[in-house]
């Protein structure tokens, strides 16, 4: 169940780019993906979906745009001084923001309920919780 009480607020590793996000997101998901890997210098990313009018932000952003194995395009949106990624969003998506889970200062998210590229998953990488897997 949602709720429009909750509020997260999430920052950059500077502090210059600071988000507030009402409410629960729409899920939170582990993306095994070579970019992920990448973006985050770990070998997944996890993130939570919001609806664009549940966030608002504040501090300067650059932006960097890639095309996906789908076709789409998939947008970074990242501190210019410490290159914190704070959100993402994608052209298939166009009414969500993606925010990273490690942006945010609370640990209080709900587990992840959905997982993507599994094939590209780390062969010791192993969970405990129950989630959809994508193919």
């Amino acid at each position: 169940m949602k709720s429009d009480k909750v509020i997260r607020t999430a920052e950059c590793s500077c502090g210059q780019v600071f988000l507030t996000c009402n409410g629960d997101p729409e899920r939170t998901s582990i993306c095994h993906c070579f970019e992920c890997q990448k973006r985050t210098g770990s070998v997944f990313g996890v993130q939570a979906r919001f609806k664009k009018g549940q966030l608002k932000y504040s501090g300067e952003m650059a932006s960097y745009v890639r095309i996906a194995d789908s076709g789409n395009q998939v947008h970074y949106y990242f501190c210019p001084k410490c290159s914190t990624t704070m959100l993402l969003t994608l052209s298939s998506c166009p009414d969500d923001w993606v925010v990273p889970v490690g942006v945010f200062q609370q640990q209080d998210l709900p587990l992840p309920s959905f997982s993507v590229y599994e094939e590209r998953q780390h062969q010791w990488v192993k969970f405990d919780c129950q989630m959809e897997h994508v193919q």
